[in-house]
């Protein structure tokens, strides 16, 4: 629609040399699926991120729109990448992005794994498939943990210090990941009954003194009252039509460049007369399109 009016990327830096514009399409401009739909969890189902999360019986979509976002942030750091082209040689340009490409690059290692191993990575949930431990365990206070052994000191460290089971250390059914990963259902239970006997906050505690990277399984409730976010002053209050709301900082810090700016949430409509100003509509041309019900 964008190009059938003239305003696509490529015809806009065209007419204006040093314009830096963004095209952001499904699938790209060209080839067979140029035309098809591109919902989010569409592109999660095109690129496989689909087949990969999950459980062993059902494939599920990730819980936040991926493929909107890695599109995204292609866009942003394109534009970045233009704006230092620009600075180079004085031109802006069109730049193009697709939630497939996109989403096909954080796609990597099951990608990778795939192509090169010739399986696809099985889906185990919150498991990792060729480490074990790696997953979350039910605690005593109705928490989960959740911990990650990366080698077999480890394993012992959690053997002695956590599971207080120091003989499974050595044991050769757990001594090693490959033998782990193939027990996994028995190194899982293990450990399950070790933390299920625990409070949540007594098992993390045990696993930081063991040096073993564990994490506390949360909710987005949690989530806004994250100790760190509120330890490093992330939170700020915008204002909105609708009252005052608690905002998060933009996640890039650029140390001595000052504060990112936090702007209140518009109203529908506030800013409509500016930007037609700004593209060279006049005041009664803007009045026409609001009798019109065109423009808020």
């Amino acid at each position: 629609a964008a190009a059938r009016l003239g305003l696509d990327a490529a015809t806009l830096c065209a007419a204006h040399p040093r314009l830096i514009a963004v095209d952001i399409s499904g699938y790209g401009p060209h080839g067979p699926y140029a035309d098809k739909r591109a919902y989010d969890m569409l592109v999660q189902c095109e690129t496989g991120l689909v087949s990969v999360t999950g459980t062993p019986e059902r494939p599920v979509k990730a819980g936040i729109p991926a493929a909107d976002i890695a599109a995204a942030m292609y866009a942003f750091s394109g534009v970045l990448a233009a704006l230092v082209r620009r600075g180079v040689t004085g031109r802006g340009g069109p730049v193009e992005v697709s939630l497939l490409d996109s989403l096909a690059e954080w796609m990597g290692h099951p990608l990778h794994h795939t192509m090169h191993d010739g399986e696809p990575p099985a889906r185990t949930g919150l498991a990792h498939p060729v480490i074990a431990p790696y997953n979350a365990y039910p605690t005593a206070d109705g928490g989960q943990v959740l911990l990650s052994v990366q080698n077999d000191r480890e394993w012992r460290r959690l053997a002695e210090q956590v599971m207080e089971r120091p003989e499974l250390g050595a044991d050769p059914v757990f001594a090693t990941n490959a033998a782990r990963v193939a027990h996994r259902a028995e190194t899982d239970a293990a450990v399950a009954r070790a933390l299920g006997a625990l409070d949540t906050g007594e098992a993390l505690a045990r696993l930081e003194r063991a040096g073993l990277a564990c994490a506390r399984l949360r909710d987005p409730r949690e989530l806004a009252e994250h100790p760190q976010l509120a330890a490093r002053d992330r939170w700020r209050q915008v204002g909105s039509p609708v009252g005052p709301l608690r905002a998060l900082l933009p996640p890039l810090t650029l140390p001595g460049g000052g504060e990112a700016r936090m702007g209140d949430v518009p109203a529908l409509g506030q800013h409509t007369g500016a930007l037609l100003r700004a593209v060279g509509m006049t005041d009664d041309e803007i009045a026409a399109l609001r009798r019109d019900g065109v423009a808020a």
